[in-house]
């Protein structure tokens, strides 16, 4: 079962336990203590020693859910396009999607949507401007 190893290496550092020292407090092995601190994984039995050697409740031994919201970064970039490429019903030349977004993949940076702002705007020329291409990624800080 899972167990909450920060706790358990924040309270032994603070006394100023090895890990030796924490295995032969809670008599458990020293192989248990380097397993828990590493995998975080301990049975119940362990749990209830190390809460004792510790001298604190097994609840505070649980771990510690913490859920951190992403956060993103927007961009957008403009798509030159050939004039008149949306108007008529024949297959005209399209801009080099894979290169352009490729690029941007290899920033980090993940297509939203491709936009028309004259469509979007409910403009129809028979004719269409640049499309806008809304890119997002991740922020890592």
């Amino acid at each position: 079962m899972k167990i909450n190893a920060e706790l358990i290496f924040e309270l032994r550092t603070k006394r100023s336990w090895s890990q030796e020292e924490l295995a032969l407090a809670a008599g458990v092995n020293l192989r248990t203590i380097q397993r828990i601190e590493k995998e975080a994984s301990a049975s119940l039995q362990t749990k209830k020693a190390l809460a004792a050697a510790l001298d604190i409740p097994i609840s505070d031994l649980e771990p510690q859910e913490t859920s951190k919201m992403k956060k993103y970064e927007y961009k957008t970039i403009e798509i030159q396009t050939k004039e008149g490429f949306l108007s008529g019903l024949k297959k005209q030349e399209l801009p080099d999607f894979e290169s352009i977004l490729n690029k941007e993949g290899q920033e980090g940076w993940l297509l939203v949507q491709i936009l028309s702002p004259e469509l979007a705007q409910g403009v129809w020329s028979g004719k269409t401007g640049n499309l806008l291409a809304l890119l997002q990624r991740e922020l890592t800080t």
